[in-house]
């Protein structure tokens, strides 16, 4: 998969496929979509492009630094590199960009850029400033610009039964399982270790640290987590805290993780942790030495489940 910072750097001459939008989670429904398009520029010798836009147009258009997001832009560009995909193009959504009217857009960004032949689209979607075009516009404008419109249907979408917006739902539900469900693969966070406060070496549980620098990524809700990183080319598994550590009086939430059967020092390098299963909400404790206990049965629990999965 090639990949292009925006539609101006694109360079391919060849005739294209293209479907459009942010695919927050790539899900599953979103794979339907760019399996239908990897098949159909083989079936006709076309470039299949994905144009993709960040950041989110809600952050620029509603000023909504609140929003979260799924996958953090490198996550999204590492799932859909698994995709077959010929190239993505990761747009930057800006307020001029925001303010092309619709012929604009289509004009400037998929015939003169893209050279679409074809585009595969969800029959939601909306285009152009203040998004006032819809699918019926866009077969309009393929008309006048030899291109035609393929309409992923509402039925298509629905029978998934997914969307982003239950997915970011389920996350901070807690409900791991089927946020995993939905998206068809582990949720993940990525970020870099950074030395804590070490209270999990006191416990007997070393723990790594995890600093996301993305304030936009979602992060789960608050608890203990069975989780799997692949570190150095090696699996291994553990479980993570989410939460403010609240038996030893912390206010700030962290993200720690503790891997089994594991010696090595990951202090300043960036890993990658899949959120397996959710094993229980975050407790404050009456000592350490309860939290200890509950700390060696979440141990317990988790071994045990990953023997069951491997």
């Amino acid at each position: 998969m090639k990949r292009y910072k925006d539609a101006n750097t694109y360079d391919n001459q060849t005739p294209s496929v293209v479907t459009i939008g942010t695919f927050d989670g790539v899900h599953i429904g979103h794979k339907k979509i760019i399996e239908r398009l990897v098949e159909t520029s083989q079936k006709n010798d076309l470039e299949s492009i994905v144009l993709t836009f960040f950041p989110h147009p809600r952050m620029i258009l509603q000023k909504d630094t609140n929003i979260k997001l799924i996958n953090t832009i490198e996550e999204r560009i590492q799932i859909l590199e698994k995709t077959g995909l010929d190239n993505l193009i990761i747009h930057p959504f800006t307020m001029e960009f925001s303010r092309l009217s619709a012929g604009e857009y289509v004009e400037q960004m998929l015939v003169d850029k893209l050279h679409v032949r074809h585009v595969i689209i969800g029959y939601d979607h909306r285009f152009g400033r203040n998004r006032n075009s819809n699918i019926t516009d866009l077969a309009t404008y393929g008309m006048q610009n030899n291109f035609t419109v393929e309409e992923i249907s509402k039925q298509d979408i629905e029978d998934v039964a997914v969307s982003s917006t239950k997915i970011r739902n389920a996350l901070l539900d807690g409900d791991i399982t089927k946020a995993n469900m939905y998206l068809g693969y582990n949720f993940m966070l990525t970020g870099r270790v950074v030395k804590g406060k070490e209270l999990g070496r006191k416990l007997e549980y070393p723990t790594a640290n995890l600093h996301i620098e993305e304030a936009y990524k979602i992060i789960p809700r608050k608890g203990v987590y069975i989780v799997r990183s692949l570190i150095d080319s090696k699996t291994y598994y553990g479980m993570m805290n989410i939460g403010t550590n609240p038996t030893v009086s912390g206010t700030k939430q962290t993200i720690e993780t503790h891997f089994f059967d594991a010696s090595f020092n990951l202090y300043d390098k960036k890993i990658q942790i899949e959120m397996l299963k959710r094993i229980r909400d975050e407790k404050k404790f009456e000592s350490i030495e309860a939290l200890k206990i509950a700390m060696q049965e979440d141990e317990d629990f988790s071994r045990n489940y990953i023997n069951d999965m491997v």
